[in-house]
């Protein structure tokens, strides 16, 4: 969407405003804001946005200064400062609960801003209750476009745990929901469904999706289709993996080094750690270990005081080799040792492959008389890693009778009468 659109919009919309909003001049700044953030200046757009939503609090509208804490969150959050957007949301949030019943509109947005950063950091517990709860108060304390962020939210969830035909359903309920506002869209719909075709193995939808956006190595960057581009480098590589002999893998490197370069000018670390998480797969695929562990270090060093764990796990199998090897090297292995124990948990083994896209994993030999089910092993496993019967259902978009059901189906087959004996009887079965 054109940046002079978007500023004109909010400009548009302030002349609508009651005076005494006027007179503060805080629409005015949004508009501002959100104009640096077309041109990339995030710093800029920030302190304008914090400004603003000063300025609103002090004219008493209440609704507008929450509205804007998403704004300054996804800020911090494309700045790679994942701890200051937490905060951003914590303390907003504790504003509205102070103001009380009814809860202001846009409440149910800040739990699912905070859902989404939880996960980031692989605080999964955390991330499940802000998403519950951000259901719970649902519409009537959500923002107008609060189902479509929802929407967005859950299809990760559901990447997470490999169920990629699930995330793109949920994608295409978002489109269904999606309305049109000033805020510059930086991560489009179309490249996060992009991405999970990628995922699935879908190259033809991908490469589709490349043509009619017009992408190419060469553009100009920005900005604005950032995410796009790297999604485009992402496409390379799997153009790579179909056909090792083209130049694909070539063009991509080209790309990420093009990328890299932009996002750190631009004080991006979010765009800056993901691409290095790119350009070190994309060494590894050509059997060049050290340069790929030069830029795994990359983006290793601005995660960890952020806490990022996501990003690196959710690259599968391919990333776990590349950690162990950072481990055995001596880099980071304190960091390195702990994105592992997180593919240890299961989340990274719940991903497809590209190769058997939204397969069930395989059940290991099981001697019981009737064996678990592929479903069974999965909620097994979420037992295992003491999520309530609540997380699992609002994980898997179940029931919470059906889980329960689950629960007992699952007792029965193991023979025991608790979870912590179902988890040690597993084990000694060798499904955990």
């Amino acid at each position: 969407m054109d940046g002079r659109f978007q500023s004109a919009t909010w400009l548009g919309w302030a002349k609508a405003l009651p005076d005494e909003l006027l007179r503060a001049r805080p629409v005015l700044s949004v508009a501002y804001a959100w104009a640096f953030l077309n041109g990339g200046d995030l710093e800029a757009a920030h302190r304008t946005l914090a400004d603003a939503m000063a300025n609103f609090l002090k004219v008493g509208s209440l609704h507008f200064a929450i509205s804007g804490t998403y704004g300054l969150a996804d800020i911090r959050r494309a700045q790679g400062r994942l701890r200051e957007a937490i905060k951003t949301y914590t303390q907003a949030l504790q504003f509205a609960l102070q103001e009380g019943e009814p809860l202001l509109r846009g409440t149910a947005d800040l739990y699912l801003g905070l859902s989404e950063l939880y996960r980031e950091q692989g605080d999964r517990d955390a991330a499940i209750q802000h998403l519950l709860r951000s259901e719970e108060l649902g519409e009537q304390a959500g923002l107008a476009d609060w189902r479509y962020r929802l929407c967005r939210t859950q299809a990760r969830f559901q990447e997470t745990q490999g169920n990629l035909a699930g995330a793109l359903d949920l994608l295409d309920e978002a489109e269904r929901h999606y309305r049109r506002t000033p805020v510059p869209d930086v991560r489009p719909l179309a490249a996060l469904k992009t991405r999970v075709w990628v995922a699935q193995g879908r190259l033809r939808e991908a490469l589709r999706w490349v043509r009619e956006q017009g992408l190419s190595v060469d553009d100009e960057l920005s900005y604005l289709r950032e995410f796009e581009h790297i999604t485009l480098a992402r496409v390379l590589m799997a153009e790579h993996a179909r056909d090792p002999a083209g130049r694909a893998l070539q063009e991509a490197m080209r790309l990420l080094d093009r990328l890299l370069q932009a996002a750190e000018a631009g004080g991006r670390l979010g765009s800056v750690i993901e691409i290095g998480v790119l350009q070190a797969l994309a060494q590894q695929a050509q059997g060049a270990l050290p340069p790929a562990l030069v830029a795994l270090e990359r983006a290793l060093r601005p995660a960890e005081p952020e806490g990022y764990v996501r990003i690196f796990v959710d690259e599968g199998a391919p990333m776990a080799r590349l950690l162990s090897a950072a481990v055995a090297q001596g880099i980071m292995p304190g960091y390195s040792e702990k994105l592992l124990a997180a593919f240890a948990t299961g989340d990274a083994e719940a991903q497809p492959r590209a190769d058997k896209p939204d397969r069930p994993p395989v059940s290991p030999a099981q001697p019981l008389i009737e064996p678990l089910s592929a479903r069974e092993l999965e909620i097994l496993h979420l037992i295992a890693q003491g999520l309530s019967n609540q997380a699992i259902s609002a994980l898997l978009f179940l029931a919470l009778s059906t889980v329960k059901g689950h629960n007992r189906n699952i007792f029965g087959k193991l023979q025991v009468q608790s979870r912590t004996e179902a988890i040690a009887r597993a084990r000694e079965l060798g499904l955990l």
